[in-house]
């Protein structure tokens, strides 16, 4: 296990859901059903894009109302991140491409990290369960951070921990609120084009990369490219 601090000149730092694994049309599945059990009905889509990045308990309090301490928001997420588990596990996978990448990451002495919006168990069943912790320098969950995305607290701790600073970090994500969160870390982006088309990512200013899967990904030309928007 590489965990721990590295001293190391530049920095990945994975978002998990969505990113590493192809999994938030489960997550929001779970979200619209445990939901659907109170009497609430919202559009997937929708949900998605004003959630995805955020912790549990701000989700609970969003829509359940402010009422809701972290007493009963760590009850109701338990219920819901069931109902995910339940419906992921029999397809859990990491997107083409992510094995290779770390591999040459590693070799090229770049560093590792994962932040990530889940809870310790959901990351307990992704990066455990696929044996993927071993990889990673840092792994910074919900538990780490007050804040979810799009705060830039797990991207900056993550760096942290790295021995990177957030300049020399590249992000790799898949919901604009993950995208926002890298930008106020001072982090430029690739985009992930598992949930969203391209054009949700249109607006952002730090975005080197937009890519379907990491299958053809280059570490030298990610490390070396400006902001898309620089360029248009």
């Amino acid at each position: 296990m590489t965990t721990g601090t590295a001293q190391a000149g530049r920095a990945f730092i994975f978002d998990m859901d969505g990113t590493i694994v192809d999994n938030m049309a489960f997550h929001t599945k779970s979200w619209i059903a445990f939901f659907e059990r109170r009497g609430q009905v919202h559009d997937a889509d929708e949900f998605f894009r004003a959630t995805a990045g955020r912790q549990g308990h701000e989700i609970m309090r969003t829509y359940l109302g402010e009422h809701i301490t972290r007493e009963d928001s760590a009850l109701l997420d338990l219920e819901k991140e069931t109902l995910y588990r339940e419906l992921y596990a029999p397809h859990r996978a990491t997107v083409a491409g992510f094995d290779t990448l770390v591999a040459n990451a590693q070799r090229a002495g770049v560093a590792l990290a994962v932040a990530t919006a889940a809870p310790n168990d959901n990351i307990v069943f992704t990066l455990d369960g696929l044996d993927l912790r071993k990889h990673f320098n840092a792994v910074v969950g919900a538990a780490d951070v007050a804040r979810g995305k799009p705060n830039p607290d797990v991207f900056l701790l993550a760096a942290e921990r790295c021995g990177v600073a957030p300049e020399h970090c590249i992000v790799f994500e898949d919901a604009p609120l993950g995208v926002e969160a890298a930008r106020r870390a001072g982090m430029r982006a690739v985009v992930l084009t598992t949930t969203l088309p391209a054009d949700a990512f249109a607006e952002f200013d730090n975005v080197i990369c937009v890519a379907r899967d990491f299958s053809e990904l280059d570490i030298g030309a990610l490390f070396s490219a400006e902001p898309i928007a620089a360029t248009n």
